[in-house]
């Protein structure tokens, strides 16, 4: 067997294929960590650091949390063909202009919400990632391929309408995938000295080669680095989103996995990994950075500009718009608990100060966006 598995032949005669059986991980010999990966192993856990005191330090932790973890969603589906968009994720019309590129984004928020919920009562395994994948795959997309099941026949990557014959990869077969599968779960939990980023980042590609659902594998993938990087404690909170990196780079990223299942190379896969942690790291902080700098000069604009009961609205109004930076106005006046007329003249006030831009939708159901916002969290998206 070569360092990264090999090719297993399947079926006789013209029915005949070659699926891949991955090694397992470690790799033999191990990866190597040359001085250039030392010192980017470095950075990245340096960075990491910063990102997760930074975090500790927001006003409001888990509403800055929840941006990063729908942008994260956002940007995953986009790598497998969503067309969604930031703004469409924040509509507030969302349930009746729901489609399913929006409804694919929505279920992948919702499966690392259930992933989550199941790190309290179960170790991070295949049964665990069948429950997410339940969840991730509950669209209307999704429902035809098997759910929170680890598929029962051979699937093969391709471009659109490949067949067998012609994919560009053929995962291993069930009895390999299985097989692999129970290794995989043993190395998430084998406690070595190795650099646990290198773990993440070996996991990673093991487990989008195993590819063992029909659908919603590079989804899966990414959420499990997520859930990695605070099972080994480098991040306590959800605020890097690799897909950022990823979808920049997604040549990049496809042609580092086949290099190594075709040539067992490890290293490079795991120095474009690492790379990808240091600049997704690094953005997430310039975001963080911007966001605090525009909620300070816009709470010093609110503080000049009203008094007593109206600057009370006009906070509460503002720390709404945080959460949902593109509103209407009946659903706004039901969310802040004040009166439609109140909001309504409210609103207005924001939009005279630039604050909010009118974007659409009737007279009653207007809709505005608070556009300095939403350009800092779309970078990327687009």
């Amino acid at each position: 067997m070569k360092r990264s598995g090999q090719f297993v032949k399947n079926l006789p005669g013209k029915a005949a294929y070659h699926s891949f059986k991955p090694a397992p991980l470690p790799p033999k010999p191990d990866v190597a960590v040359d001085d250039s990966l030392d010192a980017n192993l470095k950075k990245a856990h340096r960075l990491l650091g910063k990102l997760d005191a930074a975090s500790n330090l927001l006003p409001d932790k888990e509403l800055f949390i929840s941006m990063y973890v729908r942008k994260e969603a956002l940007l995953s589906s986009q790598i497998e063909g969503t067309q969604a968009t930031l703004d469409d994720i924040f509509n507030p019309h969302l349930e009746k202009n729901k489609n399913q590129d929006v409804e694919e984004v929505i279920r992948y928020l919702q499966a690392l919400t259930r992933a989550h919920e199941l790190s309290d009562v179960l170790p991070l395994s295949v049964r665990s990632l069948k429950e997410v994948h339940a969840v991730l795959l509950s669209s209307i997309r999704g429902k035809d391929k098997e759910p929170g099941q680890v598929r029962q026949t051979q699937n093969w990557i391709g471009p659109p309408n490949a067949t067998i014959e012609n994919a560009t990869f053929i995962p291993p077969n069930v009895n390999d995938m299985k097989e692999a599968l129970t290794e995989l779960e043993k190395y998430i939990h084998n406690e070595s000295r190795q650099d646990p980023l290198i773990k993440i980042a070996l996991i990673h590609y093991q487990f989008v080669t195993i590819h063992p659902f029909l659908d919603g594998n590079g989804r899966i993938g990414r959420l499990l680095a997520m859930l990695l990087l605070r099972r080994y404690k480098l991040l306590e909170h959800d605020t890097l989103y690799l897909s950022y990196y990823l979808k920049k780079n997604r040549r990049e990223y496809y042609d580092r996995l086949t290099d190594v299942r075709l040539k067992g190379h490890y290293e490079e896969w795991v120095s474009f990994f690492v790379k990808g942690m240091i600049e997704s790291a690094k953005h997430a902080l310039a975001c963080i950075e911007a966001i605090l700098q525009l909620r300070e000069r816009n709470m010093k604009r609110l503080d000049n500009k009203f008094r007593g009961q109206q600057k009370k609205t006009a906070q509460r109004l503002f720390h709404h718009l945080e959460a949902q930076p593109i509103i209407d106005i009946p659903s706004t006046s039901k969310n802040i608990g004040k009166a439609f007329n109140t909001v309504a003249k409210m609103v207005e006030a924001f939009v005279d100060l630039g604050l909010l831009q009118k974007v659409g939708g009737d007279k009653r159901y207007r809709v505005y966006a608070y556009e300095e916002y939403l350009k800092i969290l779309r970078d990327g998206t687009e």
